[in-house]
């Protein structure tokens, strides 16, 4: 059970491919087997999974258009199998080369047309099978080693990262995850789960003895491979459990495929069966590996510096728990005019109003303010106390008295959580208040029936992408499809928030405080007199939760004693009535029509501006 595992170069290619190929057999009879999921009206659908292609390149979707018709899929999956049968066959020539191309490439190729029902199975074998038909091919022994390196550094990624991924996770480290998935219908196992239920000693011992050997594969090179033998066995055995208890069965084969190619650069250079491997590849891995973490924590430094300088015309204040906020003044507007204050959602920053307060800076002549709440952007919380709900109520209520000339009337505008705070913060503004509008806004009672499985996971997801952003990932983010929808001026701001680790903490903040403050909820809303109410709903949100729209107008009818209105906004959905501009310039229109807001080019309206056209001056940088 110690020591290494010496295997020739040719011996681990072999085995490695012939794994994988076993691997590409399975998977294409199994979409063979299932040709209706591609027909017309079936689970893969190509007319309607490729929208998932939406954001690649014309080349990209030209050539998986070309392969996604049922029977080009049909006929590219009958010719897998026969080269993946050929694969198994006994050979050691370079055609072998070409079949392993040919595997990897073709389900690199039919991955999105198979959106759904692939898995990390099949990513293995395509990488094992590139890596090992290029092996095959390239002439030089030094080339086929880095090639063989390549692969066997990508096995050791594959656990240790996923391992200490799940670390991250409470279910994993308190050992409840292994019950957790044997008890579902997807990966479940009645058996399983009632011995994790009767044995929950030895089942957290099994959980955190799986979280080990991941967490710590790359020993197997350490001491000469002394470990390499009883991680490749203990893995494998991992891999056949999960085939058999969890229905993973392509698991079996596809993971081992990295073990012999783990045990080929493992076994220590004196030993003749790797006499001559070339090892240049580690070195030049740690160099890339140097490098790519001086680029990340640049990239992590440069964004934080975008997310907290806020723009040309930002503003500070201190609020009652001496919190920073920052604030922008899109427009100063008419003095004798009311000041519309927008307050942003849960995980969400300022300039998703950009549309909303761009249209209304310009077209009206209402003063216009957004602002970060602390945590966001280059607000800073500084109160010692834990966080309450009450105290972002306090924030907005000290940046109306001291960002707000006192003569003048205020509306306050809320999306998601934003609009609670608002509605809450009513009660101090007293006759400052001129109106709300609550967009698709969050309501004390939407708790009354649970949490949902989703809003369950909020809290642990919103701590893990923090941790993992804290530890420089950022770098590895792609920029989200829906930031493409807001003004181009603001797309690398809004980013620069969405990869820094301080907005996701902030949401996590507030996540558990807003949990906590709904759940105890009881009765009806407080009365709220004199003040105007706009109710714009999102019509995804309430045809996904029709009691949503009840609660919208409940929210509607606590304005007493002044007129209030509660509106469906049609084919939007909970963010793209923000960041959507026919959307946006829906929502805008109903705050515009429901406080006869009055039009800056109309006479009277003086020589007034807005101070900061953002957009416009982003773009001239």
């Amino acid at each position: 059970m110690f020591g290494p595992t010496p295997v020739s170069r040719d011996r681990a290619i072999g085995m490695s491919e012939r794994l994988a190929a076993v691997s590409s057999l399975q998977s294409s009879l199994e979409y063979l087997a299932q040709r209706k999921d591609i027909e017309k009206g079936g689970m893969n659908d190509w007319e309607v999974a490729r929208q998932y292609l939406a954001g690649a390149g014309p080349l990209t979707r030209r050539l998986v258009d070309s392969v996604s018709g049922v029977h080009t899929t049909t006929a590219l999956h009958v010719a897998r199998s026969a080269v993946a049968v050929g694969m198994l066959l006994p050979g050691n020539s370079r055609w072998r080369g070409a079949g392993n191309l040919f595997l990897g490439a073709s389900s690199a190729v039919l991955a999105p047309r198979h959106h759904y029902g692939g898995d990390g199975s099949d990513q293995v074998a395509t990488l094992v099978q590139i890596a090992t038909g290029a092996a095959r091919l390239v002439p030089s022994p030094a080339a086929k080693d880095a090639l063989v390196w390549y692969a066997a550094l990508q096995a050791n990624m594959a656990y240790a990262v996923s391992g200490w991924v799940k670390l991250f996770g409470k279910p994993w480290r308190d050992a409840s995850a292994l019950g957790g998935v044997m008890r579902t219908r997807t990966y479940g196992h009645e058996g399983i789960f009632r011995w994790t239920q009767e044995h929950p000693k030895t089942a957290k011992a099994l959980t955190h003895s799986v979280l080990a050997l991941e967490c710590l594969f790359p020993l197997a090179y350490a001491r000469g491979g002394r470990l390499t033998r009883s991680m490749i066995t203990s893995a494998a055995a991992f891999h056949v459990a999960n085939g058999y208890f969890m229905g993973l069965s392509r698991f079996v084969t596809a993971f081992p495929a990295f073990h012999p190619l783990v045990a080929y650069t493992s076994t220590p250079r004196s030993h003749a069966a790797v006499a001559g491997r070339d090892d240049r590849a580690v070195k030049a891995a740690v160099v890339a590996l140097a490098g790519g973490t001086a680029a990340a924590a640049v990239t992590a430094v440069r964004r934080r510096l975008r997310t907290t300088e806020g723009w040309h015309s930002s503003r500070m204040l201190t609020t009652r728990h001496g919190n920073r906020l920052q604030y922008e003044e899109y427009s100063p507007g008419d003095p004798d005019q009311p000041v519309v204050v927008l307050a942003s959602g849960l995980l969400s920053t300022s300039e998703h109003y950009a549309w909303i307060s761009e249209r209304l800076a310009h077209e009206t002549r209402y003063g216009i303010v957004a602002y970060a709440r602390a945590g966001y952007a280059g607000s800073r919380r500084r109160a010692t106390s834990p966080y309450r709900l009450s105290e972002s109520v306090h924030d907005l209520v000290d940046l109306v008295n001291g960002a707000v000339a006192p003569h003048r009337g205020v509306i306050l505008v809320g999306h998601s959580i934003g609009g609670e705070i608002a509605r809450r913060a009513a009660r101090h503004l007293g006759d400052r208040l001129q109106g709300i509008v609550y967009l698709d806004s969050s309501h004390p009672g939407q708790f009354a029936d649970g949490l949902s499985q989703v809003e369950k996971g909020l809290s642990g997801h919103f701590a893990a992408v923090s941790r993992a952003l804290r530890l420089g990932t950022g770098a590895l983010l792609t920029r989200p499809v829906w930031i493409t929808e807001l003004p181009y001026a603001y797309r690398k701001k809004v980013f620069a928030q969405y990869a820094d680790a301080r907005m996701w903490e902030a949401a996590r903040r507030e996540w558990k405080s807003v949990r906590d403050d709904f759940a105890s909820f009881k009765g009806a809303l407080a009365r709220i007199e004199g003040v105007p109410a706009l109710v714009i709903s999102a019509q995804r949100t309430v045809d996904t939760n029709p009691e949503q729209l009840l609660l919208h107008k409940e929210l509607a009818e606590a304005h007493v004693g002044a007129r209030s209105e509660a509106v469906v906004i049609e084919g939007a959905t909970h963010e793209t009535m923000l960041i959507n501009s026919r959307f946006a310039h829906q929502v805008t229109d109903r705050i515009v029509a429901f406080f006869g807001a009055p039009d800056r080019r109309s006479p009277g309206s003086g020589s007034s501006r807005p101070s900061r056209p953002a957009a416009r001056k982003e773009a001239t940088r």
